[in-house]
């Protein structure tokens, strides 16, 4: 897995809309459901996985452009290194014009791993398994995620999220990090 960078969300707590009764809040690396501190890549100062470097760097665009983070969690991503487009597993990489030099944190609890769509090629587009209730039909954790990267990699190879979304499909796991 490689480094990918962090961001600040809004938990929320399973909509109505999503029947899969283990699921109790959605931690998805999307912003369809948990959303991002902000609209941020305006701001220019995400890396090339359009994620923030280090949390810092999330305190900075916050506090210049008064943005509250305040009730946000805070979390760190790693990528699988390849991405299934569908019909085959490639290499994929970081944006090459946009600096990536992700701080890996110190201390960080895994939460499980997500399968996330990059049919634009740049920033974390959708998770089906909460944007398209896919979670309602695999077994996921509490958090709306998978439990390990077997389970997600073989749910992609199997077929589970044909018709989701436009791939190319990525495995990012998902780390909560205390914010210091």
């Amino acid at each position: 897995m490689i480094p990918a960078g962090y961001m600040a969300k809004r938990v929320v707590k399973k909509p109505d809309w999503l029947k899969a009764n283990n699921v109790a809040d959605i931690c998805s690396v999307s912003s369809c459901c948990s959303e991002d501190f902000t609209d941020y890549i305006n701001y220019w100062k995400h890396n090339g996985y359009w994620l923030f470097d280090s949390p810092e760097i999330i305190r900075t665009v916050a506090k210049e452009h008064s943005i509250p983070i305040e009730g946000t969690s805070l979390f760190y991503y790693e990528a699988h290194e390849l991405e299934f487009d569908g019909e085959v597993w490639k290499a994929h990489s970081p944006e090459a014009s946009i600096s990536t030099d992700v701080v890996i944190p110190s201390r960080k609890q895994l939460e499980g791993f997500d399968v996330v769509t990059f049919w634009a090629r740049n920033a974390p587009e959708h998770s089906p398994l909460s944007c398209n209730s896919i979670a309602d039909e695999l077994d996921t954790n509490s958090h709306c995620l998978f439990a390990s990267f077997d389970e997600a990699e073989r749910n992609i190879k199997n077929g589970a999220f044909k018709g989701c979304e436009p791939g190319p499909y990525r495995i990012l796991s998902v780390y909560s990090v205390r914010w210091h």
